[in-house]
């Protein structure tokens, strides 16, 4: 059932729109900093590509694909994914197998939990070799994202009564780093120049939707004085691509759902979307602190694409009135992919029934419970060539990976579909 969320205000056309996003000042493509430790970043030293071949911008324009997949490979204690993994898990091969039909050269995955030895075991056991006919794919960089689930917060957040749930984590989770992401790449990963917002307070956000009771503030003032904005991390990850670099604005917000009348994950959801509106607006960027004690938000000179399940539809599903929109409005987005006739879409979803009452276009979900949650979202000054969802119709080749089997039914790969866009400077 869908809950009325209140109105947030309305995304209004900013005064910068004009701004000209042509005549980039790119920084330059060069390797993985060798003082970044070996369980967030990896990557060959000289950039060279899965094929060998050092990427080189003085040719032609290279298109390169950009995607992000919720795995769904998240499990409820530590170190349970990668025993898995090693013993040999269906699920995991589901999901390379669509990695290897989609092929893209840059892939955000999420729900993967926090382990960088559990994620280049993912890489070499399963996308290098071969999965259900596919041929196996190589990424040579690789960060893993520390993450603010299931890190305890000493304090009652969930107001159960104790303080060691974990709804009482600094985001939900049953251990530490329990649905983190991850980021894999052809590409040269930049960890070096990395900038993220994991320990911005929510109470430090202008104007945060802060929720209340009849009573008052539903959180405490020590709940505020530990509770960050972010439910994962929220990170800018620069990648050198063909033609210059692009940041990778990477999120995966709260869901808006598993509260209370007084609606804590609503808002959370709606302002952890915030920060990346706020991120891309120069007038309100600097209130945004990173976690190097850095200020500002991502000048209008540069190229990003957003990523990432962002558990928010724009019509339809139970977030804070108007929570995507924030990005799907913003000036600096690509309106035809956020909103036109680039929107990702899969003849399957299509395929599927409209719940009731609902008013979204079935053809741009992706979610197996019928929304769209999963974006990626390229700056105006990329050009998008093509977009996608892999989810094929019944009887298509690849079908038999996505949806559920079993008893009681699992995801045969994950109860999200792959998203991509593919991109030209």
């Amino acid at each position: 059932m869908h809950r009325r969320r209140p109105p947030a205000p309305p995304v209004r056309p900013l005064l910068w729109l004009g701004i000209a996003l042509a005549g980039l000042t790119l920084a330059g493509c060069g390797p993985v900093s060798p003082s970044v430790s070996a369980d967030q970043a990896t990557g060959p030293a000289d950039g060279a590509a899965r094929d060998g071949a050092a990427p080189d911008a003085a040719v032609t324009p290279t298109p390169v694909r950009v995607a992000t997949f919720n795995s769904a490979l998240e499990r409820a204690t530590a170190g349970a994914l990668r025993a898995e993994l090693e013993a040999g898990s269906a699920q995991a091969q589901a999901v390379a197998a669509i990695v290897q039909r989609v092929r893209p050269d840059v892939l955000v995955l999420q729900e993967f939990d926090y382990d960088p030895a559990a994620l280049a075991l993912f890489q070499s056991a399963y996308l290098n070799a071969a999965q259900a006919g596919g041929e196996p794919i190589d990424y040579p960089y690789a960060w893993a994202a520390p993450s603010n689930t299931g890190q305890p917060s000493g304090v009652d957040l969930d107001n159960d009564g104790a303080t060691d749930g974990p709804g009482d984590a600094l985001g939900f989770g049953r251990h530490p780093g329990h649905y983190a992401f991850a980021v894999l790449s052809r590409y040269p990963l930049q960890p070096e120049a990395l900038r993220s917002f994991r320990t911005l307070k929510w109470r430090d956000l202008p104007g945060a939707l802060l929720p209340q009771t009849a009573d008052g503030p539903y959180y405490s003032d020590a709940a505020l004085a530990v509770l960050p904005l972010s439910s994962k991390n929220h990170v800018d990850l620069p990648v050198a691509l063909p033609g210059g670099v692009v940041h990778l604005l990477i999120a995966h917000p709260t869901p808006p759902v598993f509260d209370g009348p007084e609606d804590r994950n609503g808002r959370r959801n709606h302002d952890e979307i915030r920060l990346w509106a706020d991120y891309l607006d120069p007038s309100k960027g600097q209130a945004l602190v990173d976690d190097a004690g850095a200020a500002g938000g991502l000048p209008v000179t540069e190229s990003f694409v957003i990523l990432g399940d962002y558990n928010a539809d724009p019509v339809d599903g139970d977030s804070y009135q108007g929570a995507i929109n924030q990005l799907l409005a913003h000036p600096r987005v690509n309106p035809a992919v956020a909103t036109g006739a680039q929107v990702p879409r899969s003849p399957g979803a299509a395929a599927q029934p409209l719940a009731q009452g609902a008013q979204g276009e079935p053809a741009h979900h992706t979610a197996g419970w019928g929304l769209r949650v999963d974006y990626a979202l390229p700056s105006l000054d990329l050009v998008v060539t093509g977009s996608g969802v892999f989810w094929p119709a019944e009887g298509e080749p690849g079908a038999d990976l996505v949806g559920e089997a079993g008893a009681p039914p699992r995801p045969i790969s994950s109860d999200h579909r792959l998203v991509w866009v593919d991109l030209l400077r």
